[in-house]
């Protein structure tokens, strides 16, 4: 169905597919459907959006962990991503939940211009801080872990071992 319109997408993530939507300029619906959340199901979602014309925008509701790697996908074939908050709860109330109706509000939100949030690329220098941040925090928790149990233990052990670590700092 290849044609000269363009068309904004609406993308509702989760763990194993991804719902995705898509409107005419008009924001008319044009067509939807479910793609699995794997390399081979991002490109297959960049073949869907991608044969309904010239894509102005892509609205993925949310950017953590669930998106991040449709999210760099889309980039990387030069396409606009930007970020949908989640769908309006009082439409949800009335229209009930179903990933192809928030698939379509993400759209919907792109169109009506609610949405000018970049999502973050989750790469480069910041990333690698967050990783080295996120490893030492972990480390430091099981520190501390470790030597709460150690006190713990030696609060009951015989005499003999209690006088050899008393007096000892955490460190030795």
């Amino acid at each position: 169905m290849a044609n000269e319109t363009t068309n904004i997408t609406g993308i509702d993530t989760h763990a194993d597919t991804h719902h995705v939507a898509i409107i005419n300029e008009h924001g008319k619906p044009l067509a939807d459907r479910e793609f699995l959340a794997v390399g081979s199901g991002y490109r297959k979602i960049v073949e869907f959006i991608t044969s309904y014309g010239t894509v102005t925008a892509v609205g993925v509701e949310g950017t953590g962990s669930y998106v991040a790697e449709i999210a760099k996908t889309l980039r990387g074939e030069g396409l606009c991503v930007l970020e949908v908050n989640r769908p309006n709860r009082a439409a949800r109330r009335l229209k009930g939940k179903s990933d192809p109706l928030d698939a379509y509000q993400a759209a919907q939100s792109v169109l009506d211009g609610r949405t000018t949030s970049i999502p973050k690329a989750k790469d480069g220098p910041v990333e690698c801080l967050r990783i080295l941040r996120a490893g030492r925090t972990s480390a430091l928790k099981a520190r501390t872990a470790a030597i709460n149990q150690i006190k713990g233990l030696l609060v009951s052990a015989p005499d003999k071992l209690r006088s050899k670590y008393r007096g000892l700092g955490p460190r030795r």
